[in-house]
């Protein structure tokens, strides 16, 4: 598989694996990406998976050397103090001397009075386990340009990747801009849009022109603008579906999806969720 290089020289595939809603069947579904060829696992505290993944990586044959995994610190653990504790949580549910990228899961919304420094101390816990080399790669998640743009006044460490919802209908084009200005690689959930957008007709009509599927033309979409990926799926077929892609979509087709209107949107948004 193709890779990214991070700001900080860290390679990672560029197509990973989700997890968020993987609470069931965690050892078999692993088994199955694994085998696939995934090599990136992406997680979260909040997931509620990080043992039953560790378990399962263990019981795969494959090399934890050669795997990439992601964590992410929780809205609740936000802060200096609680984001150390936090991170020794997940190297610990991770059976892991270090996490090669862990994220802040959610910014304090700007409604906060003190939003800036909550984020600004979430950030010197992750610099001090990075700079000790218990994480690879630092990074954010959710994270909107005046959430970076507050961030990156104060870091000795810049973000090295930003995660946020992406797919066709939701494409979130001032944080991706703002990214690539600042070297910041950009990772989608939900690029299939959790299911929401598979009924489209433009892109149904994409997958029988490539003769594909829809969640291919979603993955190859971002792909091709410079973004990963992070399709997440329970079924075999699909799981190998979503990583074995060998087409280029057409300019014009390309265009045609970044000019959809806004569809599939999770609704969640970083200043408003109730976390």
């Amino acid at each position: 598989m193709n890779s990214y290089k991070l700001n900080n020289g860290v390679t990672i595939s560029e197509i990973g694996f989700g997890t968020w809603q993987l609470t069931e069947n965690v050892e078999q579904v692993i088994h199955w990406a694994l085998n696939a060829g995934y090599t990136h696992i992406d997680t979260a505290a909040a997931y509620k998976n990080e043992k039953e993944i560790a378990e399962a990586i263990k019981t795969s044959g494959k090399k934890r050397s050669d795997l990439f995994l992601t964590t992410k610190i929780w809205a609740s653990e936000r802060g200096y103090e609680k984001a150390k504790n936090a991170i020794e949580t997940s190297l610990a549910n991770l059976e892991t001397d270090v996490i090669d990228l862990m994220l802040i899961h959610w910014p304090a919304k700007t409604s906060q009075e003190n939003w800036e420094e909550e984020n600004a101390q979430t950030w010197k816990a992750l610099e001090e386990y990075y700079v000790q080399g218990k994480i690879r790669a630092i990074g954010v998640s959710n994270f909107m340009v005046h959430h970076l743009e507050a961030l990156l006044k104060t870091v000795k460490v810049k973000p090295m990747v930003n995660q946020i919802e992406y797919h066709p209908g939701y494409l979130q084009e001032d944080v991706v801009a703002f990214c690539k200005e600042h070297d910041i690689l950009v990772e989608a959930w939900s690029p299939i849009g959790s299911g929401r957008i598979l009924e489209d007709q433009l892109l149904n009509d994409l997958a029988k022109k490539y003769n594909t599927n829809v969640g291919a033309i979603c993955i190859q979409f971002c792909l091709q603008n410079g973004i990963l990926p992070l399709p997440k799926s329970t079924s075999q077929k699909n799981i190998e579906n979503n990583i074995q892609i060998n087409f280029q979509l057409d300019d014009e087709d390309m265009v045609l999806i970044k000019n959809m209107p806004q569809i599939g949107w999770s609704g969640l948004n970083p200043d408003e969720v109730p976390f």
